[in-house]
């Protein structure tokens, strides 16, 4: 209810409007009602929240890439979303151009399929890699071959398992690639109409720079979009256990293969002399037959030991550990 006046607020206020020293129209605070034009052809399906979660985890899913891939390329990676958008998936085919490289990923346990969009440069580049080359792309694009195929199928097998853990926190998936596309005639997975989301990250492979576009549809999300949101993200991250992350690590580097040596000795000889060495010649060490031998672990001096034999084989028997910082 507003503010009720008096009768002598009621007789100045008429006063000062008969000489015009008030405007009605300034009095007037009644503000036109803003009307939001809504396009039924593309609902507001995704939020902002949805799209910046979606982000997240797709910047764990690259964290991942950039650590995994250098292992398969030998080269460095470098992943960074660039940016999110809803749109319909219409304006997402029909932008894609011939050759194209889609990889069709079943979502489950969520219904439809995802699509892993990549740019064809780097698809070749990544190919030329792994078959050796330097990793550049070609300097004319051309249709993959089979082989070529071959090769990026167990690449987006490799990429399509690092997407569990960053999905964890919304829903335990098991993705699976179902087929891979090179013509974008043939991958209406859902309704030209549908809204998708779309999450563009840039791959760099040493030189070679691509984007990856990731579409996710709506069909596809609908069941977990309420979990799509940064206050059910943050409260569902469980706090890490110190001493259960330092057991993971134990048991991962316990894994790790070193190459280990024993050193028999050192003995330094002319140049003329390691030229002219036949078999049968004998080199002398700066040890003893009976001497303990350095033992190496990689290039560190860690144990001393007694030569021998083990079922017919050279061996070395540990007599004393080398504790050094």
């Amino acid at each position: 209810m507003g503010e009720v006046l008096s009768q002598n607020e009621i007789d100045d206020l008429l006063a000062a409007l008969s000489k015009g020293e008030l405007d009605v129209e300034e009095m007037n605070d009644t503000k036109a009602q803003q009307v939001k034009n809504y396009d039924f052809a593309r609902p507001a399906k995704f939020s902002k929240e949805h799209l910046r979660t979606l982000e997240i985890i797709f910047e764990h899913f690259g964290r991942l890439l950039s650590t995994t891939l250098p292992a398969y390329l030998r080269k460095a990676v470098q992943v960074e979303v660039m940016n999110s958008e809803a749109v319909a998936y219409s304006e997402f085919s029909n932008a894609l151009a011939n050759p194209v490289i889609l990889g069709v990923v079943n979502f489950s346990p969520l219904k439809g399929n995802i699509v892993m969009e990549l740019d064809s440069n780097l698809g070749f580049a990544i190919v030329d890699r792994m078959l050796g080359g330097q990793g550049k792309p070609l300097d004319k694009t051309r249709e993959f071959s089979e082989i070529e195929l071959t090769i990026i199928e167990r690449v987006y097998n490799i990429w399509i398992d690092l997407l569990r853990e960053p999905w964890k926190n919304v829903v335990a998936i098991e993705p699976r690639l179902e087929k891979i596309e090179t013509n974008s005639q043939f991958a209406q997975i859902i309704s030209p109409s549908e809204m998708i989301a779309i999450i563009t990250v840039n791959i760099k492979v040493g030189e070679v720079e691509g984007l990856m576009n990731v579409c996710l549809p709506f069909m596809c999300l609908e069941p977990v979009m309420d979990k799509l949101n940064t206050k059910y993200w943050f409260s569902t991250m469980q706090e890490k256990d110190d001493t259960n992350y330092e057991e993971a690590i134990e048991s991962i580097i316990s894994k790790a293969q070193i190459p280990v040596k024993a050193v028999l000795g050192k003995s330094s000889i002319a140049v003329s002399d390691f030229v002219n060495l036949q078999p049968g010649d004998i080199i002398k060490l700066d040890k003893d037959v009976g001497s303990e031998l350095d033992i190496f672990v990689g290039n560190i001096r860690k144990f001393v030991a007694l030569p021998g034999s083990y079922d017919d084989n050279y061996a070395v028997r540990l007599t004393s550990i080398i504790r050094e910082e």
